[in-house]
């Protein structure tokens, strides 16, 4: 795979995605579980997904890689709900 300048996509992963013509979206799905998996810990994985929606929605809006990093975003910026004893009513 070659390196990419991007920080937020060093594996360059998201821009090929957009390269490949006729990618599905379950492919696509799938390459992001890549990319996820592959940033590095240290790396705020919110900020480098709203960077890179913001980079490739305004060119490829109807792309299936624009959905699932949408998807992403909504996903990483819903409320979180606590579980076990703290959640239940005392």
């Amino acid at each position: 795979m070659p390196r990419n300048d991007d920080p937020n996509d060093h594996k360059g992963l998201i821009r090929e995605a957009y390269r490949i013509e006729g990618i599905t979206l379950p492919e696509c799905r799938s390459i992001f579980l890549d990319w996820a998996l592959s940033l590095p810990a240290e790396q705020d994985q919110k900020q480098a997904l709203t960077d890179l929606h913001a980079s490739y929605v305004v060119q490829n809006a109807d792309h299936p890689m624009t959905q699932v990093l949408a998807e992403g975003l909504q996903s990483a910026q819903a409320p979180k709900r606590r579980g076990g004893w703290r959640s239940r009513p005392r």
